[in-house]
């Protein structure tokens, strides 16, 4: 089981962490991921945190985001900085203990999915 949080109300140029929890299995032994949705829209890859700790982000969050890994709190974090508006979405993490290679960013792959935390950005 995967819990979201942190997300919330800011402005443009701020920053935000959000953290996502599992129960059950560990982090360190699978790959975990962040998307983000928009209403009507499809859930969209954010980036991604290997096993091995390789990590991928999307373009357009590159030096801005910064997804990590505290295997003794079993917790990933997303640091997000330098918000946009064009950040705001519901940000869900995402894990599965079967990807051992490769930058995944298809929902599909994932089997775990966290109940997802908003984010917005205002002007």
């Amino acid at each position: 089981q995967l819990q979201a949080y942190g997300g919330g109300l800011v402005q443009a140029g701020d920053s935000l962490r959000l953290s996502c929890v599992a129960s059950g299995r560990s982090f360190s032994s699978g790959a975990v991921a962040w998307f983000r949705q928009v209403p009507g829209k499809e859930r969209l890859f954010v980036s991604m945190i290997r096993r091995d700790n390789h990590t991928y982000y999307e373009e357009s969050v590159k030096g801005r985001f910064t997804i990590s890994r505290d295997d003794a709190k079993n917790t990933v974090y997303l640091q997000m900085k330098s918000l946009k508006p064009g950040d705001t979405a519901v940000y869900y993490c995402a894990a599965d203990w079967t990807i051992i290679w490769g930058s995944i960013r298809n929902a599909g792959e994932y089997g775990h999915w966290g109940q997802g935390t908003q984010v917005t950005v205002s002007t």
